[in-house]
């Protein structure tokens, strides 16, 4: 193997150089970000045999503590038997069955959104909308339904909107995170979101132990099968039944044998703070690259459009069995996914020497799995790889590539996204709404700069032109 040195700035050139590392060096090749040294490893036989088969040799790095702050201690971060216990929990919240009921909050929310659209168009029933921003307040209004449920959903919407907050300070002093110390410097902005910081923990444990007493008083009123199981109830129930074995849900102390299979408050916390962070902003990028792709190819939009009227009419919120039949939608996100994944790469580092593709990797070694350039290559996706192609997608996933492991938009084994799934269901919701009263296009003042800071958005938004239909 070849190793060839490339140093990055993580900030501004990461993607620019991570693509000049592969024209000079292939498919693999060590690449610097400051200090530290990184394997970068492009090759889907062996992405699969990390992420999938050779996983339990494998663990997640830790993420910066400016981003981990943001993130919560929550499935993102957390590793070994803690993370299983987890993720055993939270999952059947993701489940099909329970999010085909969120459709109906999803198409309200949407709706809501929409009106708002047509209320601002002129006279010719035109309006300019930078998308990304509507779509990030759509996607964290959905997320506190899916965390919090409709019963403490104005509860829940506060608290997010403080840990928003929070966010923009973070991404706004992102360009100062490697400066040693920077983190503990008492400057204003670092001050607010030390605040920030507080208030959001003290508010979601107020909320959690109302929402703890009342799972008590309604142990004998189970939630009907007709309303979707929100995540905090989820966690609150999984908590209830440790609480019985182990004597008390509120201790935020467990024995060092039982750490790892209880679910504290302070758990419920930090889950909370993570299904904000990840919901919000992948789902909103999903939504914004979909909308910019589908004004830049009016063909598409257009075949869209038809399948959509077609299964759902001109102005009804799509049911879930109108979802169901969304199949060219559903190619349309599978390549924006493809061409611009929000997680532009996933880390790893060994936990023992392992052998992997015939090379020993040394215990210690971090590793760089680049997802944006795997989804780029031309030897996996054919000569027009980096071209907009949704009928790609039209024999399936599996088959899209001439590898299945080319295409992991969600990671791939055992921590794929969680919330893939929601995701996909908002996402089709909205575009299909979006489609069934506008044509649109790219607005002049649009600029073609994709940037990744944390996730891979438009650097300077979204601008798009609606036409009422």
């Amino acid at each position: 193997m070849h190793v060839y040195y490339i140093f990055i700035d993580v900030n501004k050139f990461f993607v620019r150089s991570i693509k000049k590392g592969w024209l000079i060096a292939g498919g693999t090749f060590l690449v610097w970000f400051g200090p530290t040294a990184r394997l970068t490893i492009s090759d889907p036989v062996l992405i699969r045999e990390v992420l999938n088969q050779k996983s339990d040799l494998f663990e997640k790095t830790d993420p910066p503590p400016h981003v981990r702050k943001l993130e919560g201690d929550g499935l993102l971060t957390l590793k070994g038997e803690k993370w299983v216990h987890h993720r055993k929990i939270i999952a059947p919240a993701f489940y099909q069955q329970n999010l085909k009921l969120m459709i109906p909050i999803v198409g309200k929310s949407t709706e809501k959104m929409l009106e708002k659209w047509l209320e601002m168009s002129n006279s010719a029933g035109t309006v300019e909308i930078e998308v990304s921003k509507w779509f990030q307040t759509l996607t964290e209004e959905i997320i506190t339904h899916t965390a919090f449920g409709s019963c403490s959903y104005e509860d829940g919407k506060s608290i997010f909107e403080l840990q928003a907050q929070q966010m923009v300070l973070s991404i706004d002093s992102y360009s100062k995170v490697l400066i040693p110390g920077f983190r503990f410097f008492p400057s204003r902005k670092n001050r607010v979101s030390w605040r920030l910081d507080k208030e959001i923990k003290k508010s979601l444990k107020k909320l959690i132990t109302m929402r703890i007493n009342k799972a008590h008083n309604n142990n004998n009123n189970p939630t009907s099968d007709e309303c979707p199981k929100d995540l905090l109830e989820t966690m609150i129930k999984a908590s209830m039944r440790e609480e019985a074995n182990r004597g008390g849900l509120n201790s935020t102390k467990c024995s060092s044998e039982s750490a790892s299979t209880t679910i504290t408050v302070d758990d419920i916390v930090e889950e909370c703070k993570t299904m904000f962070f990840a919901g919000k902003h992948t789902t909103s990028a999903l939504l914004t690259w979909s909308t910019i792709l589908l004004a830049m190819h009016p063909h598409w939009q257009e075949l869209a459009r038809e399948e959509v009227l077609t299964a759902c009419g001109a102005r009804d919120v799509p049911t879930r069995d109108d979802v169901a039949k969304l199949k060219t939608l559903g190619m349309i996100l599978n390549e924006s996914l493809r061409l611009y994944p929000p997680v532009v790469a996933i880390l790893r580092r060994a936990k023992f020497d392992v052998d992997l593709g015939g090379c020993t990797i040394p215990c210690g070694t971090e590793l760089l799995l680049p997802i944006l350039p795997v989804h780029h290559d031309q030897s996996l996706w054919g000569h027009d790889a980096t071209e907009f192609n949704p009928a790609r997608f039209a024999g399936g996933v599996a088959h899209a590539a001439k590898h299945p492991a080319a295409f992991m938009p969600f990671g791939l084994g055992g921590r794929r996204c969680v919330g893939q799934n929601l995701a996909i269901l908002q996402a089709k919701l909205a575009i299909a709404m979006i489609l069934q009263r506008f044509s649109f296009d790219l607005a002049p003042s649009y600029q073609h700069a994709p940037t990744v800071v944390m996730l891979l958005n438009p650097q300077h938004g979204a601008p798009i032109m609606f036409r009422k239909l």
